[in-house]
């Protein structure tokens, strides 16, 4: 009797303490004390999955715009009813993505590094590695559901609970009417501020460009390789001394109202050679940017080397590279002082985070690029939160409140005072909000048709005899 007694006060006990936890189903009364402690212990785990029996069935894709980006977004099918999901690139196109079905049907998801490594060839530089990136994600997603933990687990666990963003602002040629803008910035809560500061501001000032694309007499007008088709070295665009000034007002109007405790990057300068952009660093120091982005095109490393020696603004680039191997010739070199990789673009999240721990090891910050929809940003928070010498996240949705809203698990607003929550929640955190997504479906788009017509490998896919 004595021992019954004490089961029963054994049990009294657990179940007073997990009233304040929550509290357990009706059921849990009606168990034995080491029932109870399993059953709350284990009731969040995904009784519906067995990971390694998982197998893909299916690869879909609904298409939406006007929320931000025209974004593809990918959703990959199982046998046991969950689904992962990833977004394709802004300007990339869905056939990217469903080229990869055929390989990956029949495949286990949570295999993700070695369907990563069968997929990966089929991506390049610049927007053609979008299908890969999305397919990349999803099978993170999923692996994380199968598992019942968040994606940053799966990478090693994080380094930190809130991801700090960084939010662009749409350009104006006003100065004052700019700066304003980014107070609006500031205002919102963010603490890291990025601005399009270009020729593009001096096409109407005389005396500021030599060979400008923006004069009557257009060099590039009759000419085959057309201005934004043209590499920075081969434009022979020249940047005069009153051009230089008039940039650097913008800079200057800025600085003057956000003040010198936000970091401030500019992106988007020109198209012209490393000697126009040396300059305008040069002449940027003493407003203290963050960085200058994209100064000339990332392939010339050597150049990037002589631009980030010639000045003490900050430099970075990779929003277009793919894979860690295209990364590697700028940080072996140290040629740039932060690399920015964009995971819709750079082979996915762990490929991202590759990037960034291989800068860890050569002195070099981490930046991450984003232009995609909520699912994909949210797998950069994964990436983001799992990478030690993580700096900002681009948020390039700041005044698109539906952004958030094509998803739900969120807690919302998604922003807040300028950072975002890393998700605890298994996969990438969220699921589709699906009449939200229905509603910015692109004209002629299904949602989430059926795509039998890209189930056959079509091709032999070995790279070696």
């Amino acid at each position: 009797m004595q021992v019954k007694e004490q089961e029963n006060q054994d049990r009294r006990n657990f179940l007073k303490k997990t009233v304040g936890l929550g509290g357990l189903s009706l059921a849990a009364f009606t168990m034995s004390p080491i029932e109870e402690v399993l059953a709350y212990s284990t009731q969040k785990v995904n009784r519906n999955s067995s990971p390694t029996d998982l197998k893909i069935t299916d690869l879909r894709i609904a298409e939406i715009s006007d929320v931000v980006f025209r974004t593809p977004i990918v959703r990959i099918y199982t046998n046991q009813g969950i689904v992962g999901h990833g977004d394709v690139r802004d300007g990339a196109a869905k056939e990217y993505a469903l080229f990869l079905k055929s390989r990956i049907l029949g495949e286990n998801p949570c295999n993700v590094e070695r369907l990563f490594k069968k997929i990966r060839q089929f991506g390049y530089h610049g927007r053609q590695g979008g299908g890969v990136c999305a397919v990349e994600m999803a099978l993170w997603d999923l692996a994380g559901k199968a598992y019942g933990v968040p994606v940053y687990q799966l990478l090693g666990g994080k380094y930190r609970d809130k991801v700090r963003l960084y939010a662009d602002t749409t350009t104006s040629r006003d100065p004052n009417e700019f700066a304003d803008r980014m107070m609006e910035r500031v205002k919102q809560g963010y603490t890291a501020l990025k601005m399009d500061v270009g020729i593009n501001l001096l096409r109407d000032i005389p005396g500021t460009l030599v060979n400008s694309p923006y004069n009557d007499n257009n060099p590039w007008e009759h000419e085959f390789r057309k201005y934004n088709m043209t590499k920075h070295p081969f434009t022979g665009v020249q940047v005069t001394d009153k051009g230089v000034d008039k940039m650097m007002e913008y800079i200057d109007v800025m600085r003057s109202k956000i003040g010198y405790e936000i970091p401030l990057g500019v992106d988007h300068w020109g198209h012209f050679s490393v000697n126009e952009a040396i300059k305008i660093n040069r002449a940027a120091e003493k407003y203290n940017l963050a960085y200058s982005e994209d100064s000339i095109p990332w392939q010339y490393t050597e150049q990037w080397k002589e631009l980030t020696q010639a000045s003490v603004t900050p430099t970075v680039t990779g929003e277009d590279i793919y894979l860690l191997d295209g990364f590697k010739p700028l940080i072996e070199s140290r040629a740039v002082n932060i690399v920015h990789p964009d995971p819709n673009t750079a082979g996915g999240i762990l490929e991202t985070k590759r990037i960034g721990d291989y800068a860890s090891e050569y002195g070099i910050a981490f930046m991450h690029h984003h232009a995609a929809g909520p699912v994909s940003f949210m797998g950069c928070v994964h990436s983001a939160a799992a990478t030690e010498n993580f700096l900002w996240l681009e948020h390039h949705a700041a005044d698109s409140p539906d952004f958030e809203n094509l998803v739900t698990g969120l807690e919302k607003p998604l922003v807040q005072n300028g950072y975002v929550k890393v998700p605890e929640k298994p996969g990438l955190g969220v699921e589709l909000n699906e009449e939200m997504v229905k509603k910015y479906l692109i004209k002629g788009e299904k949602f989430f048709a059926p795509t039998p017509e890209w189930d056959t490998i079509r091709s032999w896919d070995r790279l070696w005899s």
